[in-house]
């Protein structure tokens, strides 16, 4: 309708009413503009929130999965040293022997979810969070990979290799069913069994116990199981460390999830 009446001014050469036409369709292309900009700045605030909130539930997640996993390699830590001053002793409990060697080739990985952040990145929606954010430390724990490092160092040492191809099958089951890992819904290890019952035979304990103390490798690969850990397990502290920090990138403080499991 108003491009009808502006051609027809222009053919009566009515040129006020050609202007006032003119600055309507303007002003109305404008405020069409202004009206998308502001709804899409509101849909870019909202998507953002999501963002955040997704990111916070699945930063609380880790954070407590890696104060689990720091606990655990701490103990795991604490068998290397416990087996190396047992071993060395011919009278030493062979039980207590077996199933702290056993104990010193534990390992454990509890992922991160990246699934929150890779979509952010893949859609190049970063500009969405919360100023200050990605230095904050938020891209600091996505690119941290100490913890890999560390666990796939401990999964191929020797030490686990030697201990495990030692010890018979028959045992290692009765230390997995009595003295092993406590498992959470999703059968994930995060802890030792506090209580341990090693329902296996006398006999072939003592045996598998002596097989250890008199074999030279392994005492040679439990001092380097000890320096793997020694450097390993710094670095799931450190872990604990870089998600609390992006947490707070994101305005939460880490104690909020200190008790919280996914």
């Amino acid at each position: 309708m108003i491009l009808s009446r502006t051609i027809e001014h222009l053919k009566q050469q009515h040129w006020t009413g050609v202007f006032i036409e003119l600055v309507i369709v303007i002003l109305g292309v404008f405020i069409g503009i202004q009206v998308s900009n502001w709804n899409q700045s509101r849909e870019d605030a909202r998507l953002g929130q999501d963002y955040v909130r997704r990111l916070t539930f699945d930063l609380k997640g880790d954070l407590v999965k890696a104060r689990e996993q720091t606990v655990y390699y701490e103990n795991v830590f604490q068998a290397v040293q416990h087996t190396a001053e047992v071993l060395k002793e011919q009278d030493s409990d062979p039980k207590d022997l077996v199933i702290s060697a056993y104990r010193a080739t534990e390992v454990i990985f509890r992922p991160p979810n990246l699934a929150t952040w890779n979509q952010i990145v893949s859609s190049g929606h970063l500009e969405l969070l919360p100023k200050g954010a990605i230095e904050g430390g938020l891209a600091d724990y996505y690119a941290y990979n100490g913890t890999l490092d560390a666990y796939n160092q401990l999964k191929g040492a020797r030490y686990r290799r030697l201990v495990r191809s030692i010890i018979p099958i028959s045992i290692q089951k009765a230390i997995r069913a009595g003295c092993s890992d406590i498992r959470d819904s999703e059968g994930f290890a995060f802890r030792f069994m506090k209580q341990c019952k090693l329902d296996a035979d006398p006999a072939l304990v003592r045996s598998t116990a002596q097989a250890l103390r008199n074999n030279p490798k392994v005492a040679t690969a439990l001092r380097f199981q000890y320096s793997l850990l020694a450097s390993g397990v710094p670095n799931f502290k450190a872990n604990v460390t870089v998600i609390s920090k992006a947490l707070a990138a994101l305005g939460v403080h880490s104690d909020e999830s200190k008790d919280a499991r996914p």
